[in-house]
């Protein structure tokens, strides 16, 4: 902002110094620099230097880039006529006495310059100078705002970006899939049919995890297909350690939830729960209609370990989706003696 700044008094001082350059060049191809010349060349420079930081201010106060380029280009001009025109009222009248009185020399008749055709081509000159500097400030201002407007985009996107493969980082497993790879070698030989058919459930997993970031939200059921190609593939590794109940009910299939969020949660529900309990457990799956709310839990063995559910790169995408959801979801976990329930809620 500093940087900015200064780099703006610079311009604005080589512009009105250019201007006041140039007034006295042009006095001195029609004759000589007289000191009406020089008192004209600097006083317009100033005056013009302080109706544009005044029109600068005004435009930044009241946000006037905010408006669109038809309300700020009238806004400017009229800024422009009347900063010219103030200009001009304190120059011409203050030049005028000092004339009369010999106290500048403005040529062999010293007022012949101040009738009124003259004053208003004055006027209008003046005008032309400070549009000039206020479209070029304009434009230098807009431009800046684009390109912060980019930088703030190319931003939002790398963070979209990041969050999409945190998202995918925690659809795919590493250990899930690995332990399923380790499960279909092992069966290939033994029972090519449900080799067959694990293969299958993991590529419909995978597919699905890969697919999270093209759609905003699913229904219940197709979520809970999902969640059957997972639970397939985990009790091929788990067998008699993964016991599911589930009880889901008919009403909430049609409603709505962000794209393997159930998924994460049995995901989570196992890999912090039945997995770290000798001889397995119960993982309890509810699914109910509240309403125009839809309401989820997810309950397995264990306790909450807080520097799990911290680091959780899965949990923490699911409490991002909920929160920018529309309307907000919630979603916390609960503990209930040496059980593990998370309860997850969206509103329709």
């Amino acid at each position: 902002m500093l940087r900015n700044t200064t780099r703006s008094a610079l311009i604005d001082a080589a512009f009105w110094t250019g201007y006041c350059a140039f007034n006295l060049s042009m006095s001195a191809a029609f004759g000589r620099i007289t000191s009406g010349a020089w008192v004209i060349a600097v006083a317009l420079a100033v005056e013009l230097w302080i109706a544009g930081r005044v029109m600068r201010a005004i435009a930044q106060r009241r946000h006037w880039f905010e408006l669109g380029p038809l309300r700020l280009a009238a806004r400017l001009f009229a800024c422009v006529m009347i900063g010219s025109g103030l200009a001009q009222l304190a120059l011409v009248p203050s030049l005028w006495v000092a004339a009369k009185w010999n106290w500048v020399y403005l040529g062999p008749d010293n007022t012949a310059g101040f009738a009124w055709p003259m004053l208003l081509m004055y006027w209008a000159q003046t005008a032309v100078i400070l549009a000039l500097w206020a479209a070029l400030w304009s434009w230098t201002v807009a431009m800046r705002r684009y390109r912060e407007g980019e930088i703030a985009r190319l931003n939002a996107e790398s963070l979209r970006h990041a969050s999409e493969l945190d998202a995918l980082r925690a659809r795919l497993n590493p250990h899930f899939v690995f332990n399923a790879l380790n499960n279909l070698r092992a069966l290939i030989n033994e029972d090519t049919e449900r080799a067959r058919e694990l293969v299958t459930r993991l590529s419909s997993t995978l597919r699905h995890a890969l697919d999270h970031s093209q759609r905003e939200s699913v229904s219940v059921a197709e979520e809970l297909s999902v969640v059957d190609d997972y639970l397939a593939v985990e009790s091929v590794h788990y067998e008699d350690r993964l016991r599911v109940v589930r009880e889901v009910d008919p009403a909430a299939l049609e409603l709505r939830l962000p794209p393997m969020a159930l998924q994460l949660l049995v995901e989570n529900a196992i890999k912090h729960g039945i997995a770290r309990t000798p001889g397995g457990g119960e993982l309890n799956l509810r699914v109910r209609a509240d309403g125009a709310r839809l309401r989820i839990e997810v309950a397995n063995p264990g306790r909450i370990e807080a520097e799990s559910v911290r680091r959780g790169v899965g949990l923490a995408y699911l409490r991002t989706r909920l929160a920018h959801a529309s309307p907000p979801g919630a979603f916390e976990l609960r503990q209930h003696g040496a059980r593990v329930t998370a309860h997850m809620e969206i509103s329709q």
